[in-house]
């Protein structure tokens, strides 16, 4: 996929007109603003830490209660993507260039820039009101090993990464995948907020029920045939014999006909792709070229959220230039699970690796939570790469 999207220049809507596109309107997106505001207020910031903060049980028992006091208006442009695009835009969250500060260095800098009240509060609180809004969708919830288990993830080049495979990343591709496609509690919808993004710097989408793939292929890659492996952020504590087959493509029960059903987990950036066999590999590659085929790259605008339903579209980002000097693309992430949505039987039986979730808002499926604390003291070494800097 790097031959073509690699040269291909981020596009904006209306260019791209296969994303469904939603307006917040002004009353709701001023009342979401404000409710954040007033939530922040009750938040005595004495420590350095924000993670501590958006951990803070009080806080987060405001947020959970009070996403239903939200206007109608914001419930219903934060629903999942409703289109086969497996994406949408939601323009019009107010945010001033002013009221967030320099881009930081890093996810490090960015969360005690946040937490330091001697710098601008409008981070903080967009924090709290990417929270209002994603408990307005679903259930948000956050990684023990990804970004000290915080629940709103910052998204930002840093110096010293850029040819990763890395939200951290900048001069390379960041090749398209299902978000934490490992494990089995990953989440069935992303919410990406721009904060800035002066270059238009493409975000990759592709959904797999755009494709077209032959009908043998796709029951080769129905097939339970490669495990997907955590990313290396994740750690290397866990081991190989771990690993289970899990299908690339399925459909949702009942519809195993209709092209309009497909699911896909998808990271061949970590799928063993050696192991299988030239049919399962070729398979494998045909599914790549038509993701790419219906690839669209939307540039997100400051103010403006991209829905991802990881269930049906994957995501990357085209290479840029970072200029390091605070004006540099800035996206902030929260992942959603939708309790209406239950994955297939099979996955309950998946180890996930081990890896936990940090879900302070609903009871999620019976596999152990974490709290941030426990999250931050289980990072056992583990490397700040892809995954605990942004996969996204």
């Amino acid at each position: 996929m790097k031959s073509v999207l690699s040269e291909r220049k981020a596009l904006h809507p209306p260019s791209i007109d296969d994303i469904e596109h939603r307006e917040l309107p002004g009353t709701a997106a001023q009342a979401l603003r404000d409710l954040a505001a007033e939530i922040a207020r009750t938040v005595a910031r004495s420590s350095a830490d924000a993670a501590e903060f958006l951990a803070d049980p009080a806080l987060l028992a405001q947020i959970g209660a009070r996403a239903g006091d939200l206007p109608a208006a914001v419930h219903t442009a934060v629903r999942p993507p409703a289109t086969a695009a497996g994406a949408c835009i939601v323009r019009g969250l107010p945010l001033s260039d002013s009221e967030i500060g320099p881009t930081p260095p890093d996810w490090q800098s960015a969360a005690r820039w946040s937490a330091d009240p001697g710098r601008t509060r409008g981070s903080f609180e967009l924090d709290i009101a990417m929270l209002l809004l994603a408990a307005a969708a679903g259930e948000p919830f956050g990684w023990a090993g990804q970004q000290d288990g915080r629940l709103v993830n910052n998204i930002i080049p840093a110096a010293g990464h850029e040819f990763e495979q890395s939200g951290a990343s900048s001069t390379v591709l960041l090749s398209p995948h299902t978000e934490d496609a490992f494990h089995p509690l990953r989440a069935n919808m992303l919410m990406l907020a721009c904060l800035r993004n002066l270059d238009s710097v493409g975000t990759t989408v592709s959904s797999v029920r755009r494709v077209r793939l032959p009908r043998p292929q796709q029951d080769i890659l129905r097939t339970p045939t490669l495990p997907i492996l955590p990313d290396v952020s994740y750690g290397s504590a866990f081991e190989r014999a771990e690993a289970v087959p899990v299908p690339t493509l399925w459909s949702e029960p009942g519809h195993e006909d209709d092209p309009g059903s497909l699911t896909l987990r998808f990271d061949p950036a970590y799928t063993p792709l050696g192991d299988a066999g030239p049919e399962f590999r070729e398979a494998y590659a045909q599914l790549e070229r038509e993701l790419e085929r219906v690839c669209a790259v939307p540039a997100l605008r400051r103010g403006e959220l991209l829905l991802l339903d990881n269930d049906v579209a994957v995501h990357g980002r085209v290479p840029f230039t970072p200029r390091y000097d605070g004006t540099d693309r800035w996206l902030k992430r929260v992942n959603i699970r939708l309790p209406e949505r239950p994955r297939r039987a099979a996955e309950s039986r998946e180890n996930g690796y081990g890896q936990q979730i940090v879900a302070p808002f609903a009871p999620m499926p019976p596999r152990p939570a974490v709290s941030v604390r426990e999250a931050r003291e289980e990072r056992n070494g583990a490397v700040d790469d892809r995954g605990s800097i942004g996969h996204t």
